[in-house]
């Protein structure tokens, strides 16, 4: 059984984006800029209502998925097609953007405490202009699997017990784990050798182990160790125990020709997105 080593730390930069929200880049910035299929991770967290309030205003998509996953506040999201709804704590929203969408996301809290992260994965060439469609799911329907000294909620995937994630029919068959530990608690998954894999530390700090002998590898928080090919995930909490998210995917290794919103394989596709957009006919 090969254990995934950690190939790179990649520690979050300052970015702004939609109408001046401050947030942590992970995915998408000059540490890495992608992760096959994953094109992007943010951590939004504002503190105060005024420092929450900017959101994303209209804005458009084509040939990606997004995910929103809260851990504290709400947001509300509205679109081109009369979709509307409100993404709460402990909520995902998995959205299958295909040939088009335009749309909004907008903080909504009672405190001003704002904190999620959305993850943009790619769509393979032969979905990129499939219909759009949403998979959202509330703190109650996202299911929690106990470990000695672990709780791992399980978004998308499957785990090594058997707890099935809500989200379906995604196809980069990804997994998405956001895992608790207490202390030094140990946390082990399986997983598809060449999966892309990473593990993004939001509080406090863990050890990632690799193969047996080998020293364990610290991730602080707001960094997140990127893993290499291997067929098993090995982590053990800090000593003030660590919050994290576990990501991976079955990569496309397609080209890529992206621009801001839009992701596509040709150039004249992108240039075909734009044009979409700008006459009115992106989400037709």
């Amino acid at each position: 059984m090969s254990d995934r080593p950690v190939i790179q730390i990649v520690r979050g930069v300052p970015a702004l984006d939609g109408a001046g929200v401050r947030l942590s880049r992970i995915i998408g910035g000059p540490g890495l800029s992608q992760l096959d299929p994953f094109l992007l991770l943010d951590e939004i967290r504002a503190g105060d209502a005024a420092e929450a309030s900017a959101g994303f205003p209209d804005h458009p998509h084509r040939g990606f998925e997004t995910v929103t996953y809260m851990l504290a506040g709400r947001m509300r999201h509205e679109d081109s097609r009369g979709n509307a709804g409100i993404i709460s704590a402990g909520g995902v929203q998995w959205m299958t953007a295909g040939r088009g969408i335009v749309h909004s996301e907008m903080p909504e809290t009672d405190s001003g405490a704002l904190w999620g992260f959305q993850l943009w994965v790619n769509l393979p060439a032969a979905l990129k202009m499939t219909a759009a469609r949403y998979q959202e799911f509330d703190a109650a329907s996202i299911p929690k699997e106990q470990g000695p000294g672990t709780t791992a909620r399980v978004i998308a995937g499957q785990t090594d017990a058997g707890t099935l994630g809500p989200v379906l029919g995604i196809s980069t068959e990804p997994r998405y784990l956001d895992v608790e530990f207490a202390d030094d608690a140990e946390f082990l998954q399986h997983t598809h050798t060449e999966d892309a894999a990473l593990v993004y530390v939001y509080r406090g700090s863990l050890n990632a182990l690799g193969a047996s002998g080998a020293a364990p590898v610290r991730v602080e928080t707001g960094c997140a160790a990127i893993l290499g090919a291997g067929e098993r995930v090995r982590l053990r909490g800090g000593e003030e125990g660590a919050g994290a998210l576990f990501l991976s995917a079955r990569p496309l290794r397609e080209p890529i020709a992206r621009y801001g919103p839009f992701v596509m394989n040709t150039r004249a596709e992108l240039q075909q997105a734009v044009l979409d957009f700008q006459t009115g006919r992106l989400s037709s």
